[in-house]
């Protein structure tokens, strides 16, 4: 079966492709007009895949401000992250639309060694096998698919 994660975002979204049988997986980041093409295309395969996306709007609260910040910074923060949730909305709404099954996803916990706890490429390929250079959105839609692909993630103890 094929999953597509999706980590949405205003600009360009991270895209990854897994084939959950032979744990092929292919990164890119896509803006929102080529993504609707992807999904145009997968609409006419024999088997469409299952789309994942990343839906930080399921969480209560969503906090992205420190003490520290003026109420300019709190307004602008507090814009960007209801941009980026309703570009989330509508990548869901149109997958359903060309009839795609969608999974909307609660943000996977942070439990790595990167920057804000955020996976890093060093991880990423440890879990997946998959090298080559890839940025945060791309790591975090391939998360996704591999999650919702059941597929295993084990993770190092920060000691070893």
């Amino acid at each position: 079966m094929t999953y597509i994660g999706i980590d949405p975002d205003i600009d360009k979204s991270g895209v990854a492709w897994l084939d959950s049988e032979t744990r092929e997986l292919r990164m890119i980041t896509f803006g929102f007009a080529d993504l609707m093409d992807l999904f145009d295309i997968m609409s006419k395969s024999d088997t469409p895949p299952t789309v994942v996306v990343e839906a930080s709007w399921l969480v209560p609260h969503n906090w992205h401000y420190t003490p520290y910040d003026t109420r300019r910074k709190c307004a602008s923060l507090g814009r960007a992250v209801g941009r980026n949730h309703q570009t989330g909305i509508l990548i869901a709404q149109m997958a359903e639309h060309y009839g795609l099954r969608v999974t909307l996803r609660k943000p996977l916990k942070k439990c790595w060694q990167g920057k804000d706890r955020k996976i890093t490429q060093a991880e990423l390929e440890a879990i997946t096998g998959t090298a080559g250079r890839t940025n945060q959105e791309m790591r975090d839609a391939a998360l996704l698919a591999w999650v919702e692909a059941g597929l295993p993630i084990r993770v190092k103890p920060k000691n070893e």
